[in-house]
């Protein structure tokens, strides 16, 4: 059975700097588990790694895909998959390093998807509900998923609705039945920082997002063509910058909706990894990252030498 190490936590928690010295360490090839760095042309609002901070790392998933195209957990899973081979065929070790917690586990355990087609009739019947009021809705039927997808990813809302109302069964609950046997031996290493530090930090990353050119970037973008129901611009920093553009919100308002999105976000991925994975957390030491460092060292180290 392969081997593989998952870095996982909150945005603004430090994991790429954290994979790159785990990678160059131990000869490891990075695969990105975030479903949104996959879109070209989004590199300030996701925070992708940029070729400075990879430093020599070989790097996948990352830029492969355009704006307009949707991206499902299955394919996810089948490429992630795929890289998991070729990296362990090249004697490498293959590191998955991510925020995304349910594409994340499909990856890895034997999970098999209903790929049946979208009930048209269903859809109708959610058409005039907004998201906040859909995924209160979900809440209340499959809290689990709930805290799992963000309320703007309104295509995955609606999927877990479905399965509900269509099975009988929550999207949690066939994903609890279906994913127990692992494919690959996995170290799964999560990053934590007290919640007020964390929530510094994500407001500190917004304001920097914007002095990077975030704004300028999504223009980009939607000259480019890119609108508010594509998959990829459901993602937290770019949703948000539609009413901007539109004059609807000011400059001010959208920095402080998507610091509050990335609040919530951060706390409901602490919640599904914790319920969802068997992660071994490290608390973040800010003032000596290294010493954050040398303790995921060691527990590669004692993943590697096992069998």
């Amino acid at each position: 059975m392969p081997k593989v190490i998952v870095i996982v936590g909150p945005t603004a928690v430090g994991k790429t700097k954290l994979s790159i010295a785990l990678a160059k360490k131990c000869q490891a090839e990075i695969i990105s588990g975030d479903s949104m760095q996959i879109y070209r042309g989004m590199d300030i609002g996701t925070a992708k790694v940029t070729p400075v901070e990879m430093e020599g790392v070989a790097h996948h998933l990352i830029d492969c895909r355009h704006f307009s195209e949707n991206y499902s957990v299955m394919d996810f899973q089948r490429e992630v998959r795929k890289e998991i081979a070729k990296i362990s065929e090249r004697g490498h070790l293959p590191m998955i390093v991510g925020g995304t917690g349910l594409y994340i586990k499909a990856a890895l355990y034997d999970y098999h998807f209903d790929d049946q087609g979208r009930d048209e009739a269903f859809l109708s019947r959610f058409a005039d509900m907004d998201n906040a009021k859909l995924h209160a809705y979900l809440a209340s039927i499959d809290p689990q998923s709930a805290q799992s997808i963000h309320m703007n990813n309104r295509r995955r809302v609606l999927r877990a609705i479905e399965i509900y109302e269509t099975t009988g069964k929550t999207k949690s609950e066939q994903i609890q039945t279906n994913q127990q046997q692992p494919l690959y031996e996995t170290l799964f290493i999560g990053l934590e920082l007290e919640r007020e530090q964390l929530n510094t930090r994500i407001n500190e990353r917004v304001e920097q997002m914007f002095a990077d050119g975030l704004y300028d970037e999504f223009c980009r973008l939607v000259e480019q063509g890119a609108k508010p129901d594509m998959q990829s611009m459901k993602a937290i920093g770019y949703q948000e910058l539609f009413a901007l553009k539109e004059g609807q919100v000011t400059l001010a308002e959208a920095k402080e909706q998507i610091a509050l999105h990335s609040r919530r976000y951060a706390k409901r991925q602490m919640t599904w990894f914790r319920h969802q994975m068997p992660v071994h957390f490290l608390k973040v030491d800010l003032d000596c990252f290294e010493h954050t460092i040398a303790q995921a060292e060691d527990l590669v180290s004692q993943f590697l030498d096992e069998h």
